[in-house]
């Protein structure tokens, strides 16, 4: 009972107020936290804001990585009409609309527009194509954000009169720096565990990171029975996040992640869920766990199963589309798939080698029929001469030599006779490439 009274003030005193993260939106360009490779003392994007000389761009990056901040940032300094836009809502004829008024403010005022598009790449291509003349002109200059890869969501010919600035996830310390004004807004403390908790569960995302703030500031709030004043605990922050600390330090961190590997790697496939399953539980981030299945993919399996790779980035790419919970299903089917898979170091071996001789050996000069011959002069200077193109030949093989003259010879990639690297293997020793 206790806790349900808690939980309804809390309900309670944030409804009362705005969110914290509207909140806390920075007014000046000192005041963002984090993307100091855009906004740093005379960074591109910040030179072209303080100038008020901003051209049309393209904000993309992950969730709570400030690109709408940067966005009413640029609204409060600029001397151009400012108007704003959702993809998710408007249309075709919306984008005609503000159009005309830009084009009536120009005439009658000879004021500028600049057009902040969130998600942009969820206007579809008619949409982006009504916007297309405007921003060609110059008569609107638009500020797009997107959480998705825009070469694939925006028509290029829109993308390519735009310039692509890259967000990146804030790190620790940003998050942090991000919560301690939270705090002060709230006028709350909070305990260290409690911060370190917010900071590792934002995973970069500062809106999660004060959202999560807020509510277990409300909750510390009901807790106390004080207005002011009240301490965040970790207790708070598991209720707010609703998921439970992770139960093992940095060093333990560490064990698990090796022993989960390890499993993999021993062809071990329920000892590779159960860490799985242990990490999942304790908050580990999805995809962290994703990225260490994509590189044991090509270290510990390789070429005895080149699905492996494919597999492991499916499932990395199903974490970012899906999210979890139900992506568990996907990285289960990842760990099972490369447990159960042949296993062959080959490929993390032969390129060591190769770099030890890229690093060691000689000059490095490439053989002259392997240079560039599609260029003005290159015949002269004997680019191409005796090169044989494998194509002409039956087998589509031919042997000539592919590297420098020092390291000729040399034997970097040797398959192992496990799963579909001994078919490999039979395909080099018939072309004459697996002959010492």
């Amino acid at each position: 009972m206790t806790g349900d009274l808690f939980a309804s003030a809390a309900s309670d005193r944030l409804a009362r107020r705005a969110p914290l993260a509207d909140r806390l939106r920075p007014t000046r360009l000192d005041d963002v936290v984090g993307q100091d490779h855009l906004l740093g003392p005379g960074r591109p994007l910040r030179r072209l804001i303080e100038a008020d000389r901003l051209s049309s761009v393209v904000l993309w990056g992950p969730p709570g990585t400030g690109k709408t901040s940067l966005a009413r940032l640029i609204a409060r300094v600029t001397a151009q009409e400012f108007a704003e836009l959702s993809a998710t809502s408007a249309s075709v004829k919306d984008v005609r609309e503000l159009v005309a008024a830009a084009e009536a403010r120009l005439g009658q005022r000879d004021v500028g527009t600049i057009l902040f598009l969130d998600e942009v790449h969820r206007f579809n291509k008619a949409q982006q194509d009504a916007l297309l003349p405007s921003v060609e002109s110059g008569l609107l200059v638009l500020i797009g954000a997107t959480t998705e890869n825009p070469y694939f969501e925006v028509n290029a010919p829109l993308l390519s009169r735009s310039t692509l600035f890259r967000l990146e996830p804030l790190d620790d310390a940003a998050v942090r720096r991000l919560l301690e004004r939270g705090l002060e807004a709230e006028d709350a403390t909070a305990d260290d565990e409690a911060l370190d908790l917010l900071v590792d569960r934002a995973a970069g995302d500062g809106r999660h990171a004060l959202t999560s703030l807020e509510v277990a500031a409300a909750l510390a709030v009901g807790r106390d029975g004080a207005a002011a004043g009240a301490r965040v605990t970790v207790d708070d922050v598991e209720a707010a996040l609703g998921t439970k600390a992770i139960r093992y330090g940095r060093d333990a961190h560490y064990d698990v992640v090796s022993a989960f590997i390890k499993s993999i790697r021993g062809s071990d496939a329920d000892a590779g869920l159960y860490w799985l399953a242990r990490m999942l539980d304790a908050g580990e981030d999805a995809r962290f766990i994703a990225r260490r299945l994509v590189i044991l993919a090509s270290e510990d399996v390789g070429m005895a199963d080149p699905m492996a790779i494919v597999v492991a980035d499916a499932a990395a790419r199903a974490v970012e589309f899906v999210g979890l919970p139900e992506a568990k299903l996907n990285l289960a089917q990842a760990v099972v798939h490369l447990a159960t898979a042949p296993k062959s170091n080959r490929v993390t071996t032969a390129l060591g080698a190769a770099e030890a001789d890229a690093r060691a050996a000689g000059t490095g000069e490439v053989p002259m029929h392997l240079r560039d011959a599609h260029y003005r002069g290159a015949a002269t200077l004997g680019h191409g001469e005796g090169y044989d193109y494998p194509h002409d030949h039956p087998d589509g093989w031919v042997d000539q030599r592919h590297r420098p003259a020092e390291v000729e010879g040399r034997r970097y990639y040797d398959p192992s006779p496990h799963g579909f690297e001994a078919e490999v293997a039979e395909r080099l020793r018939r072309s004459g490439e697996g002959e010492a």
